[in-house]
This record gives C-alpha cells, structure tokens and sequence, in this order.
C-alpha cells in the first residue's frame, strides 16, 4: 500500500475530527478524567491494531493518550492509517 500524496492526506483528513497531519504522521490526542481511563483505552485499542496488523504509536501522559499513525514501510500515510484512526476513533466515541 502506498504512501499517500499530501492532497489525498488532506482531502481524507477532513473526514475525520481532532486528526492532524504532522511529520508524516497523523496525530490525535484524547484526554480523559484520570489514568485509569486513558490505560483502559489504550488496552482497547491494542486488539483492533493487532488485528489490522498496524500498531501505532502510543504515549500516555497520565490522562492524555497521544496516537500516532503513519505506515514505516512506507515512508508516510497510508489507506492503513486512515482505517486504524477510524477505528481508534469509534473505541474512543462507544466508552461510557
């Protein structure tokens, strides 16, 4: 699967919300009450990348969780990215 152009990554970006374009990566961060929570969403986002076979990375900031996705074999955004975003993103919308 290909990198995607800089005009794709745009045109795909703004379907999705909260999503940015940094250093050929997209990036979200999600913030929740307290560190419980954000390990809780990282726990349920780690089956859905593991089944994708793309793993994205994941920092966690007692109750901040940074996502950042990018396709490393291929040097930028793919199709891929987008996919695990919005899937990271109906975890996120389904918690209590």
């Amino acid at each position: 699967m290909a990198a995607l152009s800089n005009e794709a990554i745009q045109k795909e970006l703004a379907k999705f919300k909260g999503w940015s374009y940094e250093g050929k990566e997209l990036r979200k961060k999600f913030t929740f009450k307290a560190f419980l929570p954000s390990i809780e969403f990282v726990n349920k986002i780690a089956p859905a990348a593991e089944s994708a076979g793309h793993h994205p990375d994941i920092t966690i900031n007692y109750n901040v969780v940074g996502i950042s996705l990018s396709t490393h074999s291929e040097g930028g955004v793919t199709e891929k990215d987008f996919n695990l975003a919005g899937k990271i993103d109906q975890i996120h919308a389904a918690l209590p």
